[in-house]
């Protein structure tokens, strides 16, 4: 352990993150913790400390540098287990992150991106105008199942070519694969329920193949069989399903909420005075989507921010703690700001050869959600208070489970 602190557990149920980032970040910004099942870790949560972790060469992806896992000491139920194991990008070094990556850079070009555009705009409208006909007699809806949860997830489904009638169950899924609090046996069938789903989908795919992602992957691998491995192929479609729409969803229900408790910067934004991308890139800093990521482990003892970090050691990277260090964002790191210089300076989307790969989707998906949302509904505002809201449940994942909003006053 780095100190005679006692290391910080890791709440599985989630819960809002900040107050223990402050604390943590006073003490140093490298952190023992204690993941589920009493598996010992540690969190890189300094802006400098975490942009030079995740650049470092002596740190990988792969499993087989899990100390606890190679050994034997990992249970098959462990809910952080997909994160650990799962093949493809996520769990890649070296020239097998590049050559599953390249396939993938292929479908996210920025001119493919851009002419998504028109589609992600007629989707968001369409969404809004069913959302008010989706309120309680109250005048409430959940803003983030009824429109923060379908854009991205009908914007990843239809680049994958995953027909909408999956949606739903994709979604369900995938939320259970992430979650931090799931029992053993609940995330045991789910992982094999979703496997079976993705399986499915890609036969579906390799029957009928068309212009979608999924088809260009199986296409890749037919022509060199060494390309792509059906459980590669397998894992990377989870990691865009989950990737591609859980951080989405995340930031634009975080970027709601923020404008909501913010009205002038709202005001400033529907005034022209400032963009919709600057309330994107600052929601990022602000209440990154996603709190503290699972895995990277040295492969041998490093030293980071000061801290020696054991080789084979399961690292988290604490996304919302670095966006809010004071060190590198300011005594006001804490203060949400849309008008804040180099809004871009923060990690939330990675960095290094790991850095997402849908960034610019996301962006893109966040800023046309917000701008058409409250140009439609310029006053709507939460139905309850921040603090009522209830949490995601995964320190994995920073948002809330719900989002009640009042369209209009």
């Amino acid at each position: 352990m780095t100190s005679a602190v006692p290391p910080h557990r890791l709440d599985p149920d989630g819960g809002c993150p900040h107050a223990a980032n402050a604390r943590l970040l006073g003490r140093g910004p490298v952190a023992d913790v204690v993941l589920p099942g009493e598996v010992p870790g540690m969190a890189v949560l300094g802006h400098e400390a975490l942009r030079d972790f995740l650049s470092r060469p002596d740190v990988a992806k792969a499993p087989a540098h899990f100390t606890a896992l190679r050994e034997g000491r990992i249970p098959e139920g462990w809910p952080l287990l997909t994160f650990a194991t799962v093949p493809g990008m996520i769990t890649a070094d070296g020239d097998d992150h590049r050559r599953l990556r390249s396939l993938v850079t292929k479908a996210l070009t920025g001119r493919r991106v851009e002419a998504m555009r028109p589609g992600i705009e007629t989707v968001t409208e369409a969404l809004l105008d069913r959302l008010a006909g989706a309120a309680g007699d109250d005048g409430v809806v959940d803003l983030r199942e009824h429109f923060a949860l379908p854009l991205p997830m009908g914007v990843i489904c239809e680049l994958l070519g995953v027909d909408e009638a999956h949606q739903d169950r994709l979604h369900r899924l995938s939320n259970q694969v992430v979650s931090t609090a799931i029992g053993p046996k609940e995330a045991i069938a789910a992982n094999r329920e979703l496997a079976g789903l993705l399986a499915a989908i890609a036969g579906e795919r390799a029957e009928r193949p068309g212009t979608d992602l999924t088809s260009a992957l199986i296409a890749a691998r037919e022509e060199d069989g060494d390309r792509l491995s059906q459980q590669e192929l397998i894992g990377t479609l989870l990691l865009m399903i989950v990737a591609g729409h859980e951080t989405t969803l995340n930031l634009i229900t975080n970027a709601v909420r923020a404008l909501c408790a913010h009205r002038e910067q709202l005001a400033a934004v529907l005034a022209g005075r400032a963009g919709w991308a600057d309330a994107v890139e600052e929601t990022l800093r602000w209440d990154s989507p996603v709190s503290y990521f699972p895995f990277r482990y040295p492969t041998e003892d490093i030293t980071v921010g000061g801290t020696v970090i054991p080789r084979g050691t399961p690292v988290l990277a604490g996304y919302s703690a670095a966006g809010r260090d004071p060190a590198a964002h300011g005594p006001d790191a804490d203060r949400f700001d849309i008008a804040r210089g180099d809004k871009t300076r923060h990690l939330s989307l990675g960095h290094g050869a790991h850095y997402c790969l849908g960034a610019p989707l996301a962006r893109m998906e966040a800023a046309i959600a917000l701008e058409g949302l409250f140009t439609r509904f310029p006053e709507l505002d939460l139905a309850v208070p921040e603090a009522e809201l209830p949490r995601h449940g995964s320190f994995v994942g920073n948002s809330v489970g719900r989002l009640p909003v009042r369209l209009s006053p």
